[in-house]
């Protein structure tokens, strides 16, 4: 089998180059082939580039995955126009905060909207982007951190080699994996998964993945 093109020659993964990405890992790294058989290869997990994709991100900043889901479809349901710039601009933050969104975010929400709006942020440039120059792009937006501007990276424009760093599941997933009682911190985690440059993206899925499998299971085995 051929190994996967690098980084600099795959514009965004696919689920070919994603199997390719999956197998090329595991033939090099035993404790991601046990997760994998476990659980099977993750998914692509593909969002849609653009404004609603970031801003939903920003709404899952330090919440459960549920919650942020169960919230932005109400807000994308009520927004007049639909989830575009335009709309949270005429909303505003008081009528974000009256939809359930908390001041913090409902300001960040409206920042981003205004930045592209005024054409400071232009989301198609972003893609065309190396990693780097597309963080630092995004990180210029007021709410939108490292973490947030990784999983953009990483799902949205689904580049290869991102990790995004302050993930809590991916730092409890990692200790889990070295067998550790205690989770590893950011920066631990950050140096080991350097091992798996340029395919940190797909190690990052593998262990996201191993990660809902055994919540899952944990979650069948109380409840029978």
């Amino acid at each position: 089998m051929s190994e996967p093109d690098s980084p600099s020659r795959v514009a965004c993964l696919t689920r070919s180059t994603l199997s390719s990405a999956v197998a090329h890992l595991t033939r090099r790294d035993r404790a991601l082939a046990r997760i994998v058989r476990a659980h099977g290869a993750p998914p692509l997990w593909a969002r849609s580039p653009g404004f609603a994709t970031l801003s939903r991100i920003i709404l899952e900043q330090q919440v459960s995955l549920a919650a942020a889901r169960s919230l932005y479809g109400r807000l994308a349901k009520d927004l007049r126009g639909g989830w575009t710039p335009a709309a949270i601009l005429h909303e505003g933050t008081k009528g974000l905060m009256g939809r359930g969104v908390t001041r913090q975010k409902a300001g960040y929400l409206f920042a981003l909207a205004e930045r592209i709006d005024r054409g400071d942020l232009v989301l198609r440039r972003v893609g065309r982007a190396s990693d780097e120059d597309a963080r630092r792009q995004l990180v210029a937006c007021r709410g939108v951190g490292p973490w947030t501007a990784s999983v953009y990276l990483l799902m949205a424009l689904r580049r290869a080699d991102i990790w995004p760093p302050g993930d809590l599941a991916l730092q409890k997933a990692l200790s889990r994996l070295l067998g550790l009682e205690r989770t590893l911190t950011n920066d631990e985690a950050i140096e080991y998964a350097s091992r798996w440059a340029p395919y940190r993206a797909v190690a990052a899925r593998i262990l996201w993945c191993g990660y809902l499998g055994e919540r899952a299971a944990d979650r069948r085995s109380a409840t029978a």
